[in-house]
């Protein structure tokens, strides 16, 4: 089975059925398929867009995301490290919310199912599947230690 990660781009426009929605439907039917869970809160950003812009329409909007979220469509969750995030954001120019995507796909090895052409080029530009190799200046797993204990 393909391993797929879907981004907001792609998963927006299929649970809206915007342009590109069915087509999106297509690349993902029969695939194994994964997104960060920032894609949650990126699918409610989007519907509160939606139903900013159109309140006539606001249950049919929530109903949409309701199933979009909803567990039958089999999707992985799954948490992105952070500090990866910020890592490929530097090398490539996207932001970390748009990196993380970037970086599901690159450790799982799958191909990215995008809509938006800038993360589609970055994802090119990424040697898959890659392990991220912390700076000299970071401690242990790359992260800057701090001083104190949080909590």
């Amino acid at each position: 089975m393909t391993r797929v990660v879907v981004d907001a781009s792609a998963y927006v426009a299929m649970a809206f059925n915007e342009p590109h929605g069915q087509e999106i439907a297509r690349r993902l039917e029969g695939a194994a398929v994964y997104a960060p869970t920032l894609l949650k809160f990126e699918l409610a950003n989007a519907a509160w867009k939606k139903a900013r812009r159109d309140p006539a329409h606001r249950a049919a909007i929530l109903r949409a995301l309701t199933l979009a979220l909803d567990p039958c469509w089999g999707i992985n969750w799954r948490d992105v490290d952070p500090a990866d995030t910020v890592l490929i954001a530097l090398a490539t120019g996207l932001t970390a919310h748009d990196s993380a995507y970037v970086a599901l796909a690159g450790l799982l090895g799958a191909e990215l199912v995008t809509l938006d052409e800038g993360i589609a080029a970055a994802c090119a530009r990424v040697r898959r599947p890659f392990r991220l190799q912390p700076s000299a200046a970071h401690g242990p797993g790359g992260i800057i230690r701090p001083q104190r204990r949080c909590g």
